[in-house]
């Protein structure tokens, strides 16, 4: 069953709070991309097109070109830990694990998983099955909630629990894009770049895009960036002139959320804006569409087109206030 009541107290024996995220490639390579992205774009809840029309496309065309260029694009991101995504993943595991198991207990299992790769959904609560879980609460480390990521998640949840024999207690967090902590450790991490490196003419708030036609069906996201960035604003004391958002990523030839994040910084320096920060308030970590895409390719439309001075904000990944900030939603449902 699914317990959404926050305030129930109870052991926690047998409980662990699972957090997961997209998910990475096995390695930066053509064959581990092909694997990733098969899974990845094979999901109903990220394409919405007739199966048997997209079967064809994606095994037909996509799988067959795109691979050895995202290949090409995680290789420049890569580290001797692997993908940056996995890296800060396990890294807020530890961290929550640390604060959660002195606070509870070592008895409350904490662990990690991502919705496409590995370590998998599936084989992590197997893994809880074994080891006798009975609750578990899941966190999906999206802020803004979209039927193609926080909705994906518990398709992949439920389809697990669905060949259990013994389903657990399942508290589901589906998003947290108004939660306190959140907007104030976006708005710390802002203020220590600030306080280093001094402030832009622009702040300007890229958030992963989702196709328009998902938001005309009744997906929530766009509203739900549109309010953490005017919450984050108002924290940090920015004008409404002082900062844009927009959506970045977008995919193929469908209109996607606008403004778009590389439109957008092509047109600045004609608008008369030279210096410009980005920060990304819908990813928990920083992966290649924060590091490559938003720090290095779109750096090159800006200063192309005239910018002066272009800086990626880093997001909010294991840092303290963050950690805060998810511990806070774990705790309303212990």
């Amino acid at each position: 069953m699914i317990d959404n009541e926050p305030n129930i107290q109870f052991s926690t024996t047998n409980t662990a709070v699972l957090i997961t995220n997209l998910g990475t490639p096995d390695a930066p390579t053509t064959p581990a991309l092909r694997r990733y992205l098969k899974e990845f774009l094979s999901d109903p809840r990220v394409v919405e097109k007739p199966r048997w029309l997209w079967w064809l496309v994606l095994n037909g065309v996509i799988l067959n070109i795109r691979p050895s260029r995202s290949a090409e694009a995680y290789q420049t991101v890569w580290t001797e830990e692997g993908s940056p995504l996995l890296t800060y993943t396990v890294a807020q595991k530890e961290k929550l694990k640390q604060r959660l198991q002195v606070k509870y207990g070592q008895e409350l299992v904490v662990d990690f998983a991502m919705r496409y790769g590995n370590p998998s959904i599936a084989s992590t609560f197997q893994r809880f099955e074994e080891n006798g879980i009975e609750r578990v609460i899941v966190l999906p480390l999206y802020p803004q909630y979209s039927g193609s990521t926080s909705g994906s998640t518990f398709d992949a949840v439920s389809a697990v629990l669905q060949k259990s024999r013994k389903v657990p207690s399942l508290h589901f967090i589906s998003e947290y894009h108004e939660e306190p902590a959140y907007i104030e450790a976006m708005a710390l991490r802002i203020e220590e770049y600030w306080k280093e490196n001094g402030r832009a003419e622009l702040l300007l708030f890229s958030f992963h895009g989702i196709p328009k036609s998902y938001v005309d069906k009744g997906d929530p996201y766009q509203k739900q960036c549109l309010r953490s960035a005017e919450l984050l604003a108002a924290r940090l004391g920015v004008r409404e002139c002082d900062y844009r958002v927009t959506f970045q990523s977008r995919f193929g030839p469908e209109e996607w959320l606008k403004p778009y994040t590389d439109e957008t910084l092509k047109a600045l320096p004609g608008e008369g804006f030279k210096h410009v920060q980005v920060f990304c308030p819908g990813f928990s970590a920083d992966c290649l569409e924060t590091i490559e895409e938003i720090g290095e390719e779109n750096r090159e439309y800006f200063m192309e087109s005239g910018g002066e001075t272009y800086a990626y904000i880093p997001a909010l990944n294991d840092s303290d206030a963050h950690i805060e900030a998810m511990m806070q939603l774990i705790e309303r449902a212990l």
